[in-house]
Order: structure tokens, then C-alpha cells, then sequence
């Protein structure tokens, strides 16, 4: 039987429950969907995520396939395509790295009242911190407290370097501005 015969076949059979020729149609179009993935999130452990959601979408709307409307190969590579989009456009989760500057900023060998300047600096440094951007307070972080340089904030974020410079310039002005009026 031709490949997209035999595709559309499987598919029908796994709209029935046919577990066993789930299996087939996997081991069939793995390989080709999991590439489909992997150039759009280009990261391994999401390609290999946004695959196995596209798996379970696939059991569970196998009965929506229309032969009639696309080939089989064309209908997952669609649906693999939009969980790949759909990764791409939800929000990352940010570290809370603020509790960890925060930390950070404490002399544990001051005396009580440098200790007691030093906490109050702190808090007015995480309250400026919040009043930021989620951006431009990841980029400050990750560039003076972790070390990177704006060319590996740029490849570890996925920005244009200007777009980092730039979050990082107008968060350290709004930081600037944040502190005056803390400390007045």
C-alpha cells in the first residue's frame, strides 16, 4: 500500500481506538514531524514536548481527519506546526531572580546599622527592580549579576543585540530615576 494511503488507513483505524495502529502512524511519521518541530523551536527537549502533545491532539481528534480535505502526512504536519507556533508565542517563565538579588545585597558581616542601611537600600533596589519591564529586568540581571555580555544576553534571550542594548539602557535610566526618588 502507497505511504499516504497507508497513513490515511492508520488514522481511520486510530479514530476507532486501534491503539496498535497509533503505534504504526507514529513510528511512520515521527521522524518527519519531530524535524517539522525542531526547525521551528529549535531546541530539543521543546521539540520533543511540543511532538508528544501533537501525538495525544492527533489520537484524540483522529476522527476529525478529513481525507478529503488533505492528505493525512499534511493534516499532522499542520497540527504539529501549530502546537510549535503556539510554544513559541506563550510567555516564557522568568526565574525570580529578584529574591536572589536581593540576598545577594546583604553584607552578612555589617553592623546593625550599616546591616539596617543596607536592608533599606535592598528593598528600594527590588521595589525599583519591580517597577520594571519583565524584560528590561531580566536583562539587567542576567548582565550584572550573572556576567553576561550584551552578545550572550542577545543568543540566550533570542533578541536582536540592539533590542538588548536598548532594554538594558532604558532600565538602567529607569533604575537611576527609581533610586533618586527612593533615596529623596
Amino acid at each position: 500500500m502507497p505511504e499516504p494511503e497507508r497513513l490515511e488507513n492508520l488514522l481511520a483505524r486510530c479514530a476507532l481506538g486501534d491503539r496498535a495502529a497509533f503505534a504504526r502512524l507514529y513510528e511512520a511519521s515521527r521522524a518527519k514531524l519531530f524535524g517539522v518541530t525542531l526547525r521551528i523551536v529549535r531546541e530539543r527537549p521543546l521539540a520533543e514536548e511540543v511532538l508528544q502533545d501533537s501525538f495525544v491532539s492527533i489520537w484524540n481528534h483522529a476522527a476529525d481527519y478529513a481525507q478529503a480535505k488533505s492528505a493525512a502526512m499534511t493534516w499532522m504536519t499542520a497540527i504539529v506546526r501549530n502546537r510549535s507556533l503556539d510554544l513559541l508565542r506563550r510567555p516564557r517563565e522568568e526565574a525570580d531572580i529578584d529574591a536572589a538579588l536581593t540576598a545577594s545585597l546583604v553584607d552578612e558581616s555589617a553592623s546593625p546599622q550599616r546591616e539596617t542601611e543596607a536592608r533599606a537600600k535592598a528593598h528600594a533596589l527590588t521595589a525599583c527592580l519591580a517597577e520594571l519591564d519583565a524584560e528590561q529586568r531580566q536583562s539587567i540581571a542576567l548582565a550584572f549579576f550573572h556576567g553576561l555580555s550584551h552578545s550572550e544576553l542577545a543568543g540566550h534571550l533570542r533578541r536582536p543585540l540592539g533590542t538588548v542594548k536598548t532594554h538594558i539602557r532604558r532600565g538602567l535610566l529607569k533604575l537611576k530615576d527609581c533610586l533618586m526618588r527612593e533615596a529623596a
